[in-house]
């Protein structure tokens, strides 16, 4: 019997863990986002200067608002950017810490920090060029090819692809709010990528989420 229970809870093991395995969706409509309540992945990111970052080091330090992007490339992340830095000095009333991450490389980042409608970039911008944190997070999805050839072909964009694929990987537009312990708070996606959270919405889910349950 006591063999039974072993594989019994070695199969479930086994199980959730392809469940939990960080994986790319083959289309934005069939991701599987983390949930409120479930701990962020710790990875390994790169900043703009290309040096490595911790996110769990960084969770640590502070509650922390963080945003998914698809590129500095994509104009409807660049205004996603500018409101984000209209009501950073807000976040940072309410304790948190900005960080949006992208696939961009960390080169590109650079010329994102540069100007953003006008006026420079203040928070953290953070690379994910292979893909490790949108996947884990469950955001990530392989561009469709169509889609692809017009980016690439047309529109002349550097993209990153996945290096088993070759297939061009982003993440859907995301927003999470985490605690220091790396817990999910709240979490928004929209598969829609001309759709982002607005700013007033993200502000309140913010106040809100430091509030004690009652």
């Amino acid at each position: 019997m006591k063999i039974q229970h072993i594989l019994l809870l070695s199969l479930s093991l086994f199980s959730f863990s392809l469940l939990a395995a960080p994986r790319i969706a083959q289309s934005p409509e069939d991701i599987k986002p983390l949930l409120n309540g479930m701990s962020a992945p710790m990875v390994s990111l790169q900043d703009a200067t290309g040096k490595a970052v911790e996110l769990n080091s960084v969770l640590k330090q502070q509650d922390t608002v963080l945003v998914f992007y698809r590129g500095g490339w994509c104009p409807y992340c660049n205004l996603q950017l500018a409101a984000l830095r209209e009501i950073e000095p807000k976040l940072e009333a309410l304790g948190y810490q900005l960080i949006a991450v992208t696939p961009d490389s960390p080169a590109a980042i650079q010329a994102s920090l540069k100007e953003t409608k006008g006026a420079a970039i203040t928070y953290t911008l953070l690379s994910d060029s292979q893909f490790n944190l949108s996947s884990a997070f469950g955001v990530a999805y392989y561009l469709d090819e169509k889609t692809s050839a017009t980016y690439l072909n047309t529109y002349k964009l550097n993209l990153n692809k996945e290096a088993s694929s070759g297939k061009v990987v982003l993440p859907v537009p995301a927003v999470y709010i985490l605690n220091k312990e790396g817990l999910v708070q709240y979490s928004y996606q929209h598969i829609n990528y001309k759709v982002r959270l607005q700013p007033e919405l993200l502000l309140l889910a913010a106040r809100l989420a430091k509030q004690p349950n009652e």
